[in-house]
């Protein structure tokens, strides 16, 4: 039996939802016997892949590069799942939506800057008009709340994935813990 191909995504967020993967210590080894990682920013590849069966996404929809990851891996993901509160909610990055977006580009790259203040043009992608979490953008198979999740919370939900059953995850997550 070959194995499934697992991904997973870092969008505007902090981090913390893959570091509650890598928390699944020991555990990654059961993952790893069902699911080959095939994208991750945890290994070197570049290119995100097609035919992927489960991504998870971290991480809310901040940019035009968001936003085009997003579209293309959706079009490559059998069971796209919104892993963390800002992937669900969009959370600490949407705390910017309170603003216009020209006052956000001023304060980061005019009013903060010692030398050459300038918003930039080049490297830095541009940020939409408001964050939004993942479902807004495309559609999304499993929610997984939590600032960050539980290891426990993932692997059981990932277990569950990998075994073709979709988790219950009612008990097991809450917004914020």
């Amino acid at each position: 039996m070959s194995k499934l191909r697992l991904a997973t995504v870092w969008l505007d967020g902090c981090s913390g939802c893959h570091m509650s993967f890598l928390d699944l210590d020991e555990r990654l080894l059961a993952v790893a016997e069902k699911a080959d990682l095939v994208y991750s920013p945890l290994v070197d590849i570049k290119e995100f892949p097609p035919d992927v069966d489960v991504t998870l996404v971290e991480g809310a929809v901040s940019s035009e590069e968001d936003l085009h990851k997003i579209q293309m891996i959706r079009q490559r993901t059998k069971i796209l799942v919104s892993l963390g509160d800002c992937a669900v909610t969009a959370n600490v990055p949407s705390m910017r939506n309170m603003f216009p977006l020209k006052a956000v580009y001023d304060r980061a790259y005019q009013e903060n800057v010692t030398r050459d203040p300038g918003t930039p043009t080049k490297v830095v992608p541009p940020l939409l008009e408001k964050v939004r979490p993942v479902h807004e953008v495309v559609p999304v198979d499993v929610f997984i709340p939590g600032c960050p999740p539980s290891a426990d919370t993932i692997f059981y939900a990932v277990s569950e994935l990998l075994a073709g059953r979709s988790p219950e995850l009612s008990a097991k997550t809450r917004f914020g813990a």
